[in-house]
């Protein structure tokens, strides 16, 4: 047996010889390919996984890679990015300063922005050596770090960065969500580690004690199972307490652990609260205990006071909660290090494995244990932590009626809220459960909770809980308070009708402060926006505006200007859409993109893209997806369709990685009329499934109507017109303004549908539609060119669509122009002008080209047959589809990412070069790998060199 001091000794790794190969394989093709790979150790506890990890680091740093090692904490799992902290901070070269990622935390309060400042610090490490970043233990990392090891790797996929993570076995799959993220952009795997073979578990145990196995300690390690942790700390045992107890298998009552493990869920929606006495390894626990009844009593208790801390502790707040001065601690300290118990870094003191602390803490009394962690939670607030910090331990030790614990549970909620709002909405039910409805701050508390739930996007539960709120019969003022806070959840569920009920009600009991006033007449115009009396809504939104600049309310202003928006798009007046856009965008310069469609509408897309420039830097998470779709509409209406829909493509990105899904549908709709521009119908099709299955998720009017213009274009393109005609007259019924918002730009094709189905009325109604919206906006080329484009169909007048071509010609969109020629050109064909038609068609069939609607341009070849019209129709640019694989198959935005790339940009000096956002940059470089079949920046350098191209 090894002497009674220190940790046992440990000579190599042993019995997992295959693993370490193929973690050694794996290290050298990402440093040798340039590509990013990602790999989940998973096993029980104890089973050698974070043996392994270390071996993996220091195999990667003898290859020259950069490494970061973190490690997630079962106390400190609610604290945002304390997970990924170790992995950014650690290492002989840290990916980021102490005082870097304090200010990355601090100034990047969103998510995706957040995400996006790490892929660039890791992109930028990576382009001059390969980066390993190891988590350990990722069942226990906290939201926000579990936020961004979904989205980083496929992030940084073309760049050499190796992500191993280590996860405990069970039925949540640890870690499973982050591989699933990554799969299909980059290689993943899994290694399953099981126990070790009794041969292994015999060498461990002589590397241990020494010496040759005995038949007595043979007997021991079978107790273990195969787990390597397990055997060493019962052999630890057995140098402390002579072999007697570990040997004969016995195990007394005091052995046992006393509590099973406890989870508290808030209402199914996953704030986990760990109580880890249960689970642990009953021979563990007498190992352990054998270890720590030889040690002195002072150490004993610093020791059970750390683990009611956590893995890791700070020495002082252990020390104060043993009621003694750190300098009295100083020998308890240096024996628990001795021992092998704990390790210091200089800055925190650590248990030497999650096992050990949970040992430790298994011995400890429930009734204790409670007590402690209450006290824990006093002395991280009384030293200077974050509420958060402090909020798992509170909650351990918390009960009904706990005002302590509730206040804390806020001031985190608040804290988080910018980066986490899940977690912020978790924190706030809870703290709605733990206070007495019959308590006057319960309505305060359920206010917060609310606020919070619609953040998260999590409408439906706010709606619940506003309704729990108001079945108390809460004072009228308070009624009001309720009502104007869930305003948001019932206008992102587009329930205008109950928002404007609801709205009516609180204002009909008066008694509400003006400013709680002022945003309930907002949200009542709002509300009124999406019916059919504009006027009435117009009135109310100006009403409200008025209340708000008199109350001096920011938000019931916000609001006053977002209905006015609504009500003067929905009623065709684009000049004072802009007018109430911008106004609204000086107040809060989040709401640029709507400034800019608005802008869109007026044809004066270059102070639009003005503006796109100005917005970029500006936009939190869910308003980069705006943005994006803002960005998407201009490049759409300028006819770019390829880049339109990657900026389509990254906006339902970023809304799929918020779980925001506010333009989904709209998103696919547009993708699929791209794809029928593009000849592709298959890919239409398939858009539309996808957009089926978005309004199964968000089933408002707003989304059931896009789908059935969808409808109606597709059974249009496959020649069932009257089938598109009566999905056409069935968007009336959803709502007029809603037709034309989606039919204003593509009205000419629905009145062409309307006339071959026989449906004069419907098409006079659409054409009529178009002459009212062109004299509400007679500065507008666009919409005066329509108004007359429509009404030469209509009329099957030659003259007004000649009319209509000059028109258009003046405006900024050339699809639209395009699509008058091909009509004007039918036209003329019918009323035998060939020799003008194919002068017509053949601008129209270049301009389809031009803007990538080869199907289109293909469409309008077809048109025109006939002698000597084939040649002049196709005088002008040769429109064919492009290949799907190579480099005649990226687009022009891709080429050039493509170019830039091989250079050395990263993706944000790329984005900066291009003026597009960092995300729209990684959508196009995903694209480019997949075409030109590489997986690497190194490789798609190759690629760009061998060109040798000078474009």
């Amino acid at each position: 047996m090894a002497g009674s001091g220190g940790p046992l000794s440990r000579n190599g790794l042993r019995g997992r010889e295959s693993e370490l190969a193929e973690l050694r394989t794996l290290i050298s093709s990402v440093a040798r390919d340039g590509c990013g790979a990602v790999t989940l150790l998973r096993g029980e506890a104890g089973i050698g996984k974070s043996t392994l990890l270390a071996e993996a680091i220091a195999l990667a740093e003898g290859a020259g890679f950069s490494t970061g090692l973190g490690k997630a904490d079962e106390l400190h799992h609610l604290v945002p990015l304390s997970s990924l902290a170790g992995c950014l901070l650690g290492g002989a070269r840290p990916l980021l300063s102490g005082d870097a990622f304090a200010d990355l935390a601090r100034h990047h309060d969103q998510r995706i922005r957040l995400v996006e400042r790490l892929a660039e610090v890791i992109e930028a490490r990576a382009g001059h050596t390969p980066v390993l970043i190891a988590l350990d233990d990722v069942q226990w990392a906290d939201q926000l770090s579990r936020f961004a090891l979904r989205q980083l790797p496929a992030r940084l996929q073309s760049s050499p960065v190796l992500w191993l993570l280590t996860g405990r076995s069970g039925p949540t799959a640890s870690g499973e969500e982050i591989l699933a993220a990554a799969r299909g952009r980059l290689p993943v795997s899994t290694f399953q580690l099981g126990p070790l073979s009794p041969t292994a578990m015999s060498r461990l145990a002589g590397d241990a004690l020494g010496t040759e196995v005995d038949e007595p300690t043979r007997i021991l390690l079978e107790g273990a199972g195969g787990n390597p942790f397990l055997a060493v700390e019962l052999l630890q045992g057995l140098r402390f307490e002579g072999g007697s107890q570990g040997v004969s298998g016995r195990t007394t009552e005091r052995d046992r652990p006393r509590a099973r493990d406890t989870k508290i869920e808030v209402q199914g929606v996953g704030l986990p609260l760990h109580d880890s006495a249960g689970s642990v390894p009953t021979g563990l626990v007498t190992g352990v205990r054998g270890r720590i009844d030889s040690l002195g009593p002072a150490t004993r208790d610093f020791l059970r006071m750390g683990a009611v801390l956590g893995r890791q502790f700070a020495f002082a707040d252990a020390a104060a909660l043993c009621g003694q001065p750190p300098s009295a601690l100083i020998t308890a300290l240096d024996e628990a290090v001795r021992t092998g118990l704990l390790e210091d870094d200089g800055k925190l003191l650590s248990f030497r494995h999650d096992l050990l602390r949970q040992a430790v803490y298994s011995d400890i009394s429930p009734s204790a244990r409670n007590a402690l962690h209450r006290a824990a939670a006093h002395r991280l607030v009384a030293s200077g932590h974050r509420p958060i910090d402090a909020v798992s331990h509170m909650l351990l030790g918390a009960e009904a009626g706990d005002e302590e614990a509730v206040a804390l549970l806020r001031q985190a909620a608040d804290d988080v809220l910018p980066v986490t709002p899940g977690l912020a909405a978790d924190l706030m039910t809870r703290a709605l459960e733990l206070i007495s409805p019959s308590e006057a701050a319960w309505f305060d508390i359920g206010e917060q909770a609310i606020g919070c739930l619609i953040r998260a996007g999590r409408n439906r539960e706010a709606l619940t809980t506003c309704d729990r709120l108001l079945d108390a019969h809460p004072p009228l003022a308070v009624f009001g308070r309720l009502q104007a806070a869930l305003g948001g959840a019932l206008w992102n569920l587009d329930l205008a009708e109950e928002l404007c009920r609801r709205t009516e009600a609180a204002l009909a009991v008066g008694s509400t402060p003006p400013e709680v006033g002022a945003r309930l007449r907002a949200l009542r115009a709002l509300a009124l926006s999406r019916g059919r009396d504009l006027d009435t809504a117009r009135a109310a939104g100006e009403e409200a505006l008025a209340a708000a600049v008199s109350a001096e309310d920011r938000q019931a202003h916000v609001l006053a200007l977002a209905a006015l928006g609504e009500v003067a798009l929905n009623s065709g007046d684009g000049s004072a859409a802009v007018t109430r856009f911008t106004a609204l965008s000086v107040v809060d310069g989040s709401f640029r993109p709507e400034e800019v469609v608005a802008l869109q509408h007026m044809d004066r897309f270059d102070e639009g893209e003005e503006l796109l420039r100005r917005a970029a830097d500006g936009a939190g998470s869910h308003r980069q997806a705006m943005l994006l779709w803002a960005q998407a509409q201009q490049h759409l209406g300028r006819g770019r369709l390829d880049d339109a829909e990657a900026h389509f493509v990254t906006m339902e990105a970023l809304e799929d990685a918020v779980q925001i899904p506010v333009q989904q549908v709209n998103s696919r709709v547009v993708r699929a009329w791209i794809a029928l521009q593009r000849g592709d119908r298959a890919g239409a099709g398939e858009q539309l499934t996808a957009a089926r299955q978005r309004l199964a998720v968000k089933p408002n009017p707003g989304n059931r109507a896009a789908v059935g213009f969808l409808e109606a274009v597709l059974a249009g393109h496959d020649g069932d017109v009257r089938v598109s005609a009566q999905s056409l007259r069935r968007l009336q019924e959803i709502g007029p303004f809603m037709r034309w918002r989606l039919l204003r730009t593509w009205v000419g094709p629905a009145v062409r549908a309307a006339l071959l189905a026989g449906d004069r009325a419907l098409a006079e109604d659409l054409s009529a539609q178009a002459a009212a919206y062109a004299e509400r906006n007679p500065e507008v080329p666009t919409a005066m060119g329509i108004a007359a484009l429509t009404a030469g169909l209509t009329a099957g007048d030659v003259g007004l669509l000649e009319r209509s071509v000059t028109l258009l010609e003046a405006g900024p969109r050339p699809m639209v122009l395009a699509e008058a020629r091909t009509e004007l050109g039918r036209a003329l064909l019918t009323a035998g002008r060939t020799t003008e038609a194919a002068t017509v068609l053949a601008l129209a069939r270049d301009a389809f080209v031009v803007s990538g609607a080869v199907g289109a341009a293909a469409g309008v070849r077809r048109l025109h047959q006939g002698p000597g019209g084939a040649s002049a129709a196709g005088a002008g640019t040769t429109g064919r589809a492009r290949p799907v694989q190579g480099w005649e198959a990226l687009t022009a935005s891709e080429r050039k990412v493509a170019r830039l790339v091989a250079a050395g940009h990263t993706n944000r000096s790329a984005a900066e070069a291009l003026f597009v956002s960092p995300h729209t940059v990684n959508t196009h470089l995903t694209s480019v790998f997949r075409k030109l079949t590489v997986t690497s920046r190194v490789q798609l350098t190759h690629v760009v060199l061998a060109r040798g191209d000078a474009e």
